[in-house]
């Protein structure tokens, strides 16, 4: 048992389980971390789909029992739910509820599982009342829940960082992944965090959906544009995107450096399988890092295609390669045509970005990523960095000061806790007020001196931020 699911991580073993909530039809999941004292003890994920019924619950908890799909399923191998559970979690527990038909349950202890492939019986009442409770998603009569104890990233202590590191990374996996069912209106995903014995969890979150081709103008006049190649069985269609250039968009950036994210991506049925890399059509390259190609897996090209059992990576088959070599356009256009196209845009970008005015990169305060954007984005002026830091001002009501001898911006702290809400402070908080207030001052610190206008623009300003954040607080 513990041999599989071992290439899961904790995004891609969520998936795995809203893969499940989404074949049975659920239109709401939740996903919710417990904590008892503090401590993160359980994961639930909790859909309101049509539920297991009584006489299907064993050949859901056994190991690659493999059953009858769906043309529409995601499920594939028979091992999703196990697999994904125990590359987490010490403790599996399944609850369910179909139409018309008793709660049932199931619990299954890795611990325990060595001896012999057992789980336990949940009882009908404890399946019931865990079904039953209120968690915020519309109640259909049917769903299920899936719990996970003892699961192997949750710290031995109060760690809010992580809570939050973790919703947010799993947020945008599962918002790329699932990116078509969410923007189709199909599915709702969301996180919570619920402290045992408390009325209320946290407020949800709600995850959004990273569509990695949702730019709004293209790249290159012509494109996406799809190129046909006859397999002999089936056509495939290869969708070929060109972004344009100097995007900042997340949808672009998918939490990483963009020239990581070029190359194919793969669906079946509308789920994102792998997003990037070439696999043998070209190398990765920095000037390619516009080029995006949409695939779509169907029954009909599936020999060309194998998928790793986690539903994260796609092999691709001899025969694929010829595909791509015989792929056109109906205007002619080849692989070869569409990689040169993908590289003149970017070049032709870039060119474009060294005529911008240089300016004085931003310092402490600002969060390393936005430091990062305005570094590739601005050519940066040859002096030290500007930092942005809160302080008292005593008896000035003044929003932010600047002292041009320290190259800071100072924020007043009287106004700092109302500005964040329920949110903790920290060095890099507030980013997007702070990037507004560097857009603004950022001129102020270039040069020797200030001139009159820019001593008359600086008190213009301050008057302006100051009454803007006075407002703010009543």
């Amino acid at each position: 048992m513990e041999a599989i699911g071992r290439n899961h991580s904790f995004g891609t073993a969520l998936a795995d389980l809203v893969d499940n909530s989404i074949d049975a039809n659920a239109t709401h999941v939740l996903i919710r971390f417990v904590r008892s004292e503090g401590q993160l003890r359980s994961l639930y994920v909790v859909d309101n789909g049509r539920g297991i019924k009584p006489e299907r619950i064993n050949e859901a908890m056994t190991v690659g029992g493999r059953r009858a799909y769906e043309a529409t399923a995601l499920g594939r191998f028979g091992v999703g739910l196990k697999a994904a559970s125990f590359s987490q979690a010490r403790e599996l527990t399944v609850l369910s509820q179909a139409l018309d038909a008793p709660a049932v349950g199931r619990r299954w202890r890795l611990d325990e599982s060595k001896a012999g492939f057992l789980c336990d019986v949940v009882p009908e009442s404890f399946a019931a009342h865990e079904l039953h409770e209120e968690r915020g998603i519309p109640r259909t009569g049917t769903g299920t829940v899936v719990r996970w104890d003892h699961v192997g990233a949750f710290p031995s202590k109060r760690d809010e960082q992580f809570v939050t590191r973790t919703i947010t990374a799993a947020c945008e996996h599962l918002g790329l992944v699932f990116h078509r069912f969410i923007e189709g209106g199909k599915v709702t995903i969301t996180f919570d965090v619920y402290e045992a014995g408390s009325t209320s969890p946290t407020s949800p979150v709600t995850v959004t959906p990273l569509n990695p081709f949702k730019y709004h103008r293209t790249g290159a006049d012509g494109f996406p544009k799809d190129l046909k190649a006859n397999t002999g069985e089936a056509e495939l269609t290869f969708r070929c995107h060109i972004w344009p250039p100097r995007s900042v968009s997340p949808e672009f950036k998918l939490n990483g450096r963009p020239a990581d994210h070029q190359g194919l991506y793969f669906y079946r049925r509308d789920r994102l399988l792998q997003a990037g890399r070439w696999e043998g059509v070209h190398s990765l390259h920095p000037r390619l890092q516009l080029a995006r190609v949409e695939i779509e897996i169907d029954d009909d090209v599936e020999t060309l295609f194998q998928m790793n059992s986690e539903k994260s990576k796609v092999q691709v088959r001899p025969g694929f390669g010829k595909a791509c070599e015989q792929a056109r356009a109906d205007d002619g256009t080849t692989f070869d045509d569409y990689f040169q196209q993908a590289e003149h845009v970017y070049q032709a970008g870039n060119r474009r970005n060294n005529a911008r005015k240089s300016m004085i990169s931003p310092g402490r305060g600002f969060p390393p990523g936005l430091r990062g954007t305005i570094e590739r984005e601005v050519p940066s002026a040859k002096t030290d960095p500007i930092d942005i830091r809160w302080r008292d001002f005593d008896d000035d009501d003044a929003f932010f000061d600047i002292d041009r001898d320290e190259q800071t911006i100072w924020l007043n702290k009287r106004y700092r806790k109302m500005l964040l809400g329920d949110r903790h402070g920290g060095l890099n908080d507030l980013p997007l007020i702070k990037t507004l207030i560097y857009l603004l001052m950022e001129n102020i610190f270039q040069g020797d001196y200030l001139g009159s206008r820019d001593k008359d623009n600086l008190e213009l300003w301050k008057s302006l931020l100051t009454t803007a954040v006075q407002a703010e607080r009543r």
